[in-house]
């Protein structure tokens, strides 16, 4: 069977962009692997309607309104593959290489987060230890906040969070700030530690410096560096841009890549990720692709 739109990734955004071209009646099909870039969080906060609803419950009820059209079909699983045709595109799916085409193809691929190599932090991501202080600022109720730099970037995180607690840049031997920086930090309020950390420890995010002292904090901050979840959309050609944290999909204001027919949404196509932005874009990318068929030579 051909679709007329397959979409790769099945989280917010392909969710977004599915419901979009179910609703306008197209056969279409979703891949997902099931590897939410949100999994670890408890909770989403900012989207409208469902501000501190578990994230995994957002995402089932998403799937599940848009299965009910029955046009709709999902496979879990992997894309392995994905390469234009004369009629579209085929897309290999699983260890199998099951082969399905589609006219138009919407890439959700998500992203990877590549957390610093601290020990106790990986299993803190998500609970006490963020990347996103719009999305788990506010729950900190103005406690006691830690910036951990992972680049000179980070100074834009530190320069923000004051704004939702008392905030302390671990500068960790990354870089050292420069005078008009730390202007801006005292201005800020910002606390600098030019200490190396050695550790998480403890509840929340107690931090355990390599001379021994011991820093409690409500939650810490990082930024890590990012990539994209797939390498589909370099395969077939995509053009990509680079942003704060690592690359992501060029797209035009309709979310089409440089390649024709090739339309990308969520966190791999933009230069900062939400819930809302997720939707916003696969909503956006799921009307242009119709559009593409429905004005097609």
């Amino acid at each position: 069977m051909s679709y007329d739109v397959i979409i790769i990734g099945g989280s917010y955004s392909g969710l977004a962009a599915g419901l979009q071209l179910a609703r306008a009646r197209r056969r279409i099909l979703v891949i997902d692997a099931g590897m939410r870039r949100n999994r670890f969080a408890a909770a989403s906060h900012g989207f409208l309607t469902q501000d501190g609803t578990p994230a995994a419950d957002i995402a089932a009820k998403a799937r599940s309104q848009l299965m009910a059209y029955d046009t709709v079909e999902w496979v879990s699983g992997h894309a392995t593959d994905a390469q234009a045709t004369p009629q579209g595109f085929r897309v290999a799916i699983g260890a199998e290489e099951r082969q399905e085409t589609g006219q138009r193809l919407i890439l959700a691929l998500g992203i990877k987060d590549e957390l610093p190599a601290v020990p106790g932090l990986e299993e803190r991501w998500g609970k006490s230890v963020f990347h996103c202080p719009y999305c788990h600022g506010y729950e900190l109720d103005r406690g006691r906040i830690g910036v951990l730099a992972t680049s000179p970037k980070s100074i834009h995180h530190a320069l923000m969070l004051p704004d939702w607690g008392s905030t302390t840049f671990f500068l960790n031997d990354v870089f050292t700030p420069d005078p008009e920086q730390l202007e801006q930090l005292r201005r800020r309020g910002v606390v600098i530690d030019d200490g190396t950390v050695e550790r998480l420890d403890g509840e929340g995010a107690t931090i355990v410096m390599r001379d021994g002292r011991i820093v409690p904090l409500d939650g810490l901050f990082v930024m890590p560096r990012t990539s994209i979840a797939s390498p589909i959309a370099e395969e077939l050609g995509c053009a990509f841009d680079e942003g704060a944290t690592g690359p992501v999909i060029r797209t035009d204001a309709m979310k089409a890549t440089s390649v024709a027919g090739v339309f990308a949404c969520g966190d791999a196509a933009r230069m900062a990720g939400s819930v809302t932005f997720a939707v916003a874009d696969g909503a956006m990318a799921g009307t242009a692709a119709h559009q593409s068929l429905m004005f097609a030579g």
